[in-house]
């Protein structure tokens, strides 16, 4: 039997095709599936916390969110965290809200000291931080 007249290697092709266009669009879906809470500038702003680097904590906040930070309070409020960064902490997204034209991105950071955790709420709009509250 000729294989051009075998319909099997054809059908192979195909589901073979098919199946390396669905791993394509897992990965992308992937892909997307970590982008919600925009975990690369949460990192960054621990980060900054973490390091005392108020300029870092700032860069990507928007006009009202430096203005409403000064320097002195941004050390105050992380004073007492600091410790318990340093010290080891899981950050888990818990989801988005939207609030007065913010997307407001809920994590929570559960240290290794077993103590209380940390609902940290990041407020973005058109790719700024507004707002940065821990509690």
């Amino acid at each position: 039997m000729n294989l051009a007249e075998d319909p099997k290697p054809r059908r192979r092709r195909v589901a073979v095709a098919a199946l390396a266009a669905l791993a394509a669009v897992l990965v992308v879906a992937s892909a997307a599936a970590e982008a919600p809470g925009s975990p690369g500038l949460f990192k960054k702003m621990i980060a900054a916390i973490e390091n005392g680097d108020y300029e870092a904590f700032v860069a990507d906040g928007d006009p009202a969110f430096k203005a409403a930070l000064p320097k002195p309070a941004f050390d105050g409020g992380t004073s007492k965290l600091l410790p318990r960064l340093r010290a080891g902490y899981t950050p888990a997204y818990l989801g988005a809200l939207n609030q007065g034209g913010f997307t407001v991105h809920l994590w929570k950071l559960a240290f290794k000291d077993g103590k209380d955790d940390v609902l940290v709420s990041m407020a973005l709009k058109d790719g700024k931080v507004g707002g940065f509250r821990l509690q």
